[in-house]
């Protein structure tokens, strides 16, 4: 049992390491893991612009007619609903203001802005999306990845381990 109960803790712990480091993880944009995040920059807050001081941010870079960034919607809403009082989850786009406010299938229940010039998204060379980043309250990147890659999910257990790992 005990031998059992240590590989597990041994599995788990690697999981979540593995998550944050990218070890060999494709990605579809520049690495910036364990770097200063870049400022973000948007042209227009579909909901209100959220307060961050103190807490982790999660900016996805996602657009409407994608299919695995509307499958990654529901987890986002989980996340942010579970864990508020801690982490601030932004979806970027950079499609037009009118065709995200009209986008409601599934229904986006965290903070929304539009960049349609692309700013930070191409400061991060982002060739995929949906694409995301998960910044401590220090403003360093803690995650950074296609959030549904086979092996690398971005799922709530990670997050909540990162969230552990670097609070303030």
């Amino acid at each position: 049992m005990k031998k059992n109960l240590t590989f597990l803790l041994l599995l788990i712990g690697t999981a979540v390491f593995a998550q944050e480091s990218n070890n060999g993880k494709k990605l579809w944009a520049k690495s910036i893991l364990n770097e200063k995040a870049p400022d973000l920059v948007v042209e227009k807050w579909i909901s209100k612009q959220p307060d961050t001081k103190g807490k982790f941010v999660l900016i996805d870079f996602w657009a409407t007619w994608c299919g695995p960034c509307r499958a990654y919607i529901p987890t986002l809403n989980d996340i942010q609903k579970k864990y508020a009082d801690k982490i601030v989850i932004i979806g970027v786009s950079d499609e037009a203001v009118e065709k995200v406010e009209a986008f409601n299938n599934p229904k986006i229940n965290y903070f929304e802005a539009i960049d349609t010039k692309g700013t930070v998204k191409d400061s991060l060379q982002v060739k995929g999306i949906p694409h995301a980043i998960l910044i401590d309250p220090k403003g360093i990147v803690r995650w950074e990845g296609f959030p549904l890659l086979q092996g690398n999910q971005l799922t709530e257990e990670v997050i909540k381990g990162l969230l552990e790992k670097y609070k303030n």
